[in-house]
């Protein structure tokens, strides 16, 4: 395997997939193949003891997909939520579509990000269809996405499987055609044929030109699906490099930068 870059500025070397798709509030495509639609350089951010993630250093071309692994509190939901807008940085910027400003999740989500956390994002109490209503996209669109769920919209979704309720989650934000789609753990507590149906979605999406981070457990299957991997460790970068490189040697991965609670799951 090629040496990757330990710790510090990456970027992917990996050509992503496709033109870019729309932006909420947008005409047109948030970019062209290659162009770069999220940059984060410096990143500070923490809870108010003191930073959760130090100096963190990515970029995410339109068309690509980069994963964030690390074992349990190395970082990546932190760093999730601080690029959403979320959390406020004590320290760095993040760029998005060209917009250097810190700004707030309501107003990011308005102007091309969409944001899964690790948590359930749907309404259980109202049916399938409802919640793919209160989207930014059409229906229509997100079944696009997901056609299996079709029969099952009618239902309210707190009846339906997990790995149903991430569906309809994925496919509510994807229907909104973001430019910058921020995934955590989306195959928490799911069966491994539901995690690579995720997946293969995810990846389709950056293949229309969406610019993901994702942040997964499952270290193999997010291996591959990634053009480029971050690996994390107490709050810093340990290891950048291309998914193909670290596919090709996944036991020095999981051996030299993630615990092995983290390799297993």
């Amino acid at each position: 395997m090629s040496s990757p870059t330990s710790a510090g500025p990456s970027t992917a070397t990996r050509a992503p997939g496709a033109h870019a798709a729309g932006a909420p509030g947008r005409s047109g495509s948030s970019g062209t193949r290659g162009d770069t639609v999220l940059e984060v350089r410096g990143l500070t951010a923490g809870y108010g003891g003191g930073p959760a993630i130090n100096d963190i250093d990515l970029s995410v071309r339109a068309g690509e997909v980069v994963t964030l692994l690390g074992a349990n509190g190395a970082g990546k939901t932190t760093t999730l939520l601080t690029i959403a807008g979320e959390l406020s940085p004590m320290r760095g910027t993040v760029v998005v579509n060209g917009d250097s400003r810190r700004r707030r999740l309501h107003h990011r989500a308005r102007h091309g990000v969409g944001l899964l956390t690790e948590e359930r994002c749907v309404f259980m109490q109202l049916t399938g269809w409802q919640n793919l209503k209160l989207g930014r996209g059409k229906p229509e669109d997100a079944l696009a996405h997901f056609p299996e769920l079709e029969p099952h919209l009618g239902k309210k979704t707190g009846l339906l499987s997990g790995g149903q309720q991430q569906m309809l989650a994925l496919a509510r934000v994807l229907a909104g055609k973001p430019s910058v789609l921020l995934a955590d753990e989306l195959s928490l507590g799911l069966a491994p044929l539901v995690v690579e149906r995720l997946l293969r979605a995810v990846r389709a999406a950056a293949d229309d030109g969406v610019a993901v981070v994702l942040v997964e457990q499952h270290v193999r299957q997010a291996l591959a699906v990634a053009d480029t991997v971050h690996v994390l460790r107490r709050g810093r970068v340990v290891l950048s490099g291309p998914a193909s490189e670290l596919r090709d040697d996944p036991e020095a991965l999981t051996q030299h930068y993630l615990s092995g609670e983290a390799a297993t799951a």
